[in-house]
């Protein structure tokens, strides 16, 4: 069976400001299956963007009980995620599935995993994916070096990262929350 790869999701929190975006493409071993997927999405009635890396129905599954815990624990994106990560690392049948989810809202960014990983990183970007790290390395710069908003940064990072990563393409689709 052929490896499903695809995928780069990278967001931001910057001035205030927060965006997370990601390329369309699906591909299935050596073929480019899909060029304009949408991985990103706005929950949690606009407060949160959540996109995915890996299977996509796994990822939607994630997605779900992600939106299931910000209700829980009334928007409070941190628990959620840490919640979720207990329950994903715990559950027999959770346990297999192949995906991981990056979340922003106007003041954090996280990555969580089905190692039972949530990351919070302190330069408040996360990447995940296979074009992941080139788009974290251009955002980087990007924010460092560069008078750009959020969602430029966003946009950017992953149009680098289309031009260097085989798995990546320039379908960008981006989410802000102000």
């Amino acid at each position: 069976m052929e490896k499903v790869r695809s995928t780069t999701i990278i967001g931001i929190v910057h001035n205030g400001k927060a965006a997370l975006g990601g390329d369309g493409q699906v591909t299935l071993g050596n073929t480019v299956m899909k060029h304009n997927a949408v991985k990103i999405r706005k929950i949690s009635n606009g407060k949160a963007i959540c996109g995915f890396a890996g299977a996509t129905s796994d990822a939607f599954t994630l997605m779900e009980m992600f939106e299931d815990k910000l209700e829980q624990y009334r928007g409070n994106v941190q628990r959620a995620a840490v919640e979720l990560a207990k329950e994903w690392r715990k559950d027999k049948y959770l346990r297999r599935l192949e995906a991981m989810l990056a979340v922003v809202t106007s003041d954090t960014a996280l990555v969580v995993s089905g190692n039972g990983d949530v990351i919070e990183t302190e330069d408040k970007i996360v990447a995940i994916g296979s074009g992941g790290m080139y788009a974290l390395s251009a955002a980087k710069m990007l924010k460092k070096y560069s008078n750009l908003e959020a969602a430029e940064i966003v946009r950017e990072s992953l149009k680098t990262a289309s031009e260097v990563c085989i798995y990546t393409n320039d379908k960008i689709n981006v989410e802000t929350i102000d």
